[in-house]
């Protein structure tokens, strides 16, 4: 197991913290893997009743670590078990019947955006920022994006968060409805571990099928995760990827002819 993910079970809370701080918690597929394996481990813990990811230091995560996802872009597999960690992980969060909760400390970057909206509840800090910059990296959204952000805050604000890849105070996520709620930094561990204790403490069941009945498109949204990862894929291959990592690592603007 990676120590650059941290997982902490204590009141029936689950915590699962992206902890590579001096990388901005950027995810590799290693790091994927293990909280794939935390997030189905939640799933059938009758225990745990709560689930929630935060970042350490001051980043929620800048997203995927792009030379680990460069290196790996070449896998193939058929096998729902030999998938990339990271599909494992999106498959996993999709399928989670259970109450997840996202306590965004610090910016959200790609992943850090998409993966909130597969969380019950999605609590910010005041100083957390939210961006998806695919298109300036060559890419395409992920994790069903594409379907739910604009189901979660209208086709209007999506196009423009996917489109222009501008970064979104907590305030304006809040506005949008991106956000649950929004605390001050100072307050905002108490704040949130308040909450996932209060949702910890409810009726389990009650809870599970409050979940399925304010998620309906389960199905709709694992054909859209699939149809985005194709499309990812090949992005990942590129030259517009390529230039992109390029032109980001020499500091300097993208060209695409």
């Amino acid at each position: 197991m990676t120590d650059r993910i941290r997982i902490e079970h204590a009141n029936r809370v689950t915590t699962i913290t992206m902890a590579r701080p001096d990388k901005k918690n950027a995810l590799t597929q290693e790091m994927y893997g293990v909280m794939a394996n935390a997030v189905n481990a939640y799933g059938t813990d009758d225990e745990a009743r709560a689930l929630m990811f935060i970042g350490e230091g001051d980043y929620f995560t800048s997203g995927n670590d792009l030379n680990d996802f460069a290196m790996s872009a070449n896998r193939q597999a058929t096998d729902k078990d030999e998938l990339p960690p990271v599909v494992q992980f999106l498959h996993a969060i999709k399928d989670c019947e259970k109450p997840m909760i996202a306590a965004v400390n610090g910016p959200a970057i790609g992943v850090g955006l998409t993966l909130t909206l597969h969380c019950d509840l999605v609590y910010a800090a005041q100083s957390a920022t939210f961006a998806a910059p695919f298109v300036k990296l060559g890419l395409v959204p992920e994790a069903a994006s594409s379907l739910l952000l604009p189901a979660a805050i209208g086709l209007a604000n999506a196009s423009d968060v996917f489109m222009t890849g501008r970064i979104l105070a907590a305030d304006e996520a809040l506005r949008m409805g991106l956000v649950s709620r929004v605390f001050a930094d100072s307050d905002f561990v108490a704040e949130t571990q308040a909450l996932a204790a209060i949702v910890a403490q409810a009726a389990p069941q009650a809870m599970r099928h409050t979940k399925a009945l304010l998620r309906t498109q389960t199905d709709k949204v694992g054909e859209t995760m699939t149809a985005e990862s194709v499309i990812f894929a090949d992005q990942l291959r590129s030259p517009e990827f390529m230039e992109s990592v390029a032109a980001m690592t020499q500091k300097r603007a993208a060209v695409h002819p």
